[in-house]
């Protein structure tokens, strides 16, 4: 039995929204090659021989998803590839990845890098228009803009099933890697004074000390546990809008028919909203914008990719036994 390889992000990931994002691709991903054996591979430790075994006997691998791409492969950088897996990691297939941040000229290492590693032939999935012309940049064509996975279901029908009016409670979160004292505390005192009650998901450790530094009265909001499955949980039994920074909190909001209203904070939601009409406000425009917002009547109509997705997916049809 041929097995498929999974670059997995969330092994030491500190951010459950690595688990969201997975989540959902292993769903396509099972769709897709329901009789296959999958095995992970860490994106965020060094690879050695167990790993290059595993790429070499495996039928197809897959980079899931989450901000893995970046212009500098030196510097910060959070997939953890080096200049010996270039000798044997190859055919990799980008699957809903995007690029880090808003950055600079890709630099000739990473440029190296990606085409050392990356599927020459077979169509790559990335999440936003951003991260398919940066790899255009650099010569990689092969490129589809699918958006990421975790939208792959919103379809008409289901965004149809979500409340258009706000509900009477609201679920939120903040992110500690992207700090505003000035706006997140305005954005805390807006929740504070439009919902009954206030709660707070924490998405990644350091989020729960960023509320604690914001020097507020958290007396009126509720936290609760911060795993994937209490969330989960707390979003099918619960009547709550979700309001946040954390993007892929919000799409699993979304996920889960809840009024969702993101707050960019980096250019992964801003993107994705430019590519896709997702709703987010930018940070510094929701004194002006969050409460009418909250108070108005929302439809959602995103432009998710679905021919793209098709295309993507349909490469693999008939080529998976």
């Amino acid at each position: 039995m041929k097995t498929i390889s999974i670059f997995n992000p969330t092994i030491l990931s500190p951010n459950i929204g690595d688990d969201i994002i997975l989540d959902s691709i292993y769903n396509e991903l099972y769709e897709l090659f329901s009789n296959k054996f999958f095995i992970d591979i860490p994106t965020h430790e060094l690879i050695f021989r167990n790993s290059y075994r595993t790429l070499k006997n495996s039928q197809y691998a897959f980079v899931a998803g989450t901000n893995l791409l970046s212009s500098n492969m030196f510097i910060r950088k959070q997939w953890k590839l080096t200049p010996l897996d270039m000798l044997f990691v190859k055919n990799l297939i980008l699957l809903g990845t995007g690029w880090r941040n808003y950055e600079k000229k890709t630099n000739l290492y990473a440029k190296t890098m990606y085409k050392k590693v990356l599927h020459k032939s077979i169509i790559h999935s990335v999440r936003d228009e951003y991260t398919k012309q940066r790899l255009k940049q650099i010569g990689i064509t092969n490129v589809l803009n699918t958006a990421c996975p975790t939208m792959w279901k919103l379809t008409q029908e289901h965004l149809n099933g979500i409340a258009n009016r706000k509900s009477k409670n609201v679920i939120f979160t903040l992110t500690d890697y992207r700090k505003d004292y000035k706006y997140d505390k305005l954005f805390l005192k807006i929740l504070l004074n439009n919902y009954n009650k206030v709660f707070f998901f924490t998405q990644q450790l350091g989020d729960y000390h960023y509320i604690k530094e914001l020097g507020l009265d958290l007396t009126n909001i509720h936290f609760i546990n911060p795993t994937l499955q209490s969330y989960d949980t707390f979003l099918n039994e619960n009547d709550v809008d979700y309001i946040g920074t954390r993007l892929h909190g919000g799409i699993r909001a979304l996920q889960k028919h809840k009024r969702t209203i993101i707050i960019g904070v980096d250019n992964r939601a801003i993107e994705i909203s430019k590519d896709t009409n997702l709703l987010v406000i930018k940070r510094e425009d929701i004194e002006s914008l969050l409460e009418d917002k909250i108070h108005s009547n929302i439809r959602y109509k995103l432009n998710i990719p679905f021919e793209a997705i098709k295309i993507w997916k349909t490469q693999f049809i008939n080529k998976n036994h």
